[in-house]
């Protein structure tokens, strides 16, 4: 996501020739999209994304169960 960040920042400071950025070549200026879309296809290949997605529902989930047991007066269980 900060590489899509920058490459749109970098796009716009060309596009509107601000800074030192105006005289950059477009490749240069365009290859953080290149390295975004590189990053997104690692990710979805290797499974990152859906790891990353489960980890945080099971977090909310577990969040969700201590604060329950928090509600009846028992102490949650700490992770092993």
């Amino acid at each position: 996501m900060y590489l899509l960040g920058l490459g749109i920042l970098l796009a716009l400071l060309k596009y509107l020739e601000i800074g030192p950025v105006a005289q950059w070549s477009w490749w240069v200026v365009l290859v953080p999209f290149g390295l975004t879309l590189l990053w997104w296809g690692w990710a979805d290949s290797t499974g990152y994304t859906k790891r990353k997605a489960m980890e945080k529902v099971e977090k909310r989930k577990q969040d969700r169960v201590n604060k329950q047991k928090e509600a009846m007066g028992m102490r949650p269980r700490k992770p092993r």
